[in-house]
């Protein structure tokens, strides 16, 4: 009890709170993560999510993209995790929310400032033209999609391997890691790069870090300062009720 209370007054002193996501976070929601026990890579081949294979292979791809993320992410909701990340931000704690996942339940949940550092399920881009689209379902019908602007093939706007991070996300990471007082960093092992920079830079410029995960990250014993071990839904929910006064 008593790390919650420090986290708790770190949140109720901070003035500028980025939360800060990843694969754990989702779990709860039903979304496997990549790596680790039960992760997607024990089971698929990453290859398939390089952009040279796709590029070559745009079909088979495409097929693969469906089988493991559209077929699953549409059906998934938000869990307790992610609305109290929300009503954080709707209360005027969370200034913003910078999100490694493409699945969009932020956003559900009902947060308005994220950043997507990794892209979103729920638009597709042009690899010729660079047109953009929000995504539908009859766009999986016939594979791989194609561009109503130049007849390209569609691509999911999330990165794959060999791409860079979109700039806008990227920028505006890099500039939260400098303002924020505060980093809430859930669900993610530290272990994918750049991502993984982006607190420990915000740690580098004087803000204190708050770690909620089940076990120990590359985080824990580097920049955290409160570590808060535990499932997503049931930590952030005890936060939000002790901030909320109703423990």
């Amino acid at each position: 009890m008593k790390k919650f209370q420090e986290a708790v007054k770190l949140i109720k002193n901070k003035q500028h709170i980025t939360v800060f996501t990843g694969a754990g976070i989702s779990v709860e929601s039903g979304i496997p993560p990549f790596r680790g026990e039960n992760g997607l890579w024990e089971k698929y081949d990453p290859y398939f999510l390089h952009i040279n294979y796709f590029m070559k292979n745009p079909k088979k791809s495409w097929e693969l993209n469906k089988e493991l993320f559209y077929s699953l992410l549409t059906d998934c909701e938000p869990n307790k995790a992610h609305k109290v990340v929300a009503e954080l931000e709707r209360d005027g704690y969370v200034n913003t929310v910078i999100t490694q996942n493409i699945d969009n339940l932020h956003q559900e949940a009902g947060s308005h400032n994220v950043y997507e550092f990794h892209g979103t399920y729920k638009r597709l881009v042009c690899v010729e033209c660079g047109e953009k689209y929000e995504f539908k379902e009859d766009y999986l019908k016939n594979l791989p999609p194609n561009c109503n602007n130049c007849g390209g093939i569609l691509k999911p706007d999330y990165i794959f391997f060999g791409e860079g991070i979109p700039q806008t996300a990227y920028q505006a990471s890099i500039k939260e890691s400098k303002e924020a007082d505060l980093f809430i960093v859930i669900g993610t092992t530290g272990e994918v790069t750049p991502a993984s920079l982006i607190p420990e830079m915000a740690s580098r410029n004087g803000a204190e870090i708050i770690e909620v995960n089940t076990k120990k990250s590359s985080f824990t014993n580097s920049i955290t300062d409160v570590f808060l071990q535990g499932k997503a839904t049931e930590v952030m929910e005890k936060l939000y009720n002790i901030i909320k006064n109703k423990n």
